[in-house]
């Protein structure tokens, strides 16, 4: 069996794109999402984005969501 430094090094030469299938591959493997969730969260997505798309909500960029949700559950 590889050990793991081998193969971090490894899939560190890849790509930025072929990195971020690996970890979305790998996220995968250790959450065992019942698809029935899996499509309800999908729907969801599915939604906020015609939403967005259509100019019902608007969208805030990463730093500012966590700041704002910081500011609201951390105390």
């Amino acid at each position: 069996m590889i050990e793991t430094a081998i193969l971090e090094k490894e899939a560190m030469q890849l790509s930025e794109v072929d990195r971020a299938l690996l970890a979305n591959r790998l996220i995968q493997s250790l959450s065992r999402t019942p698809t029935g969730l899996r499509n309800v969260w999908v729907a969801e997505a599915d939604s906020r984005m015609s939403a967005y798309q259509a100019g019902d909500i608007s969208a805030i960029d990463g730093p500012s969501a966590v700041a704002e949700l910081r500011s609201r559950f951390v105390k």
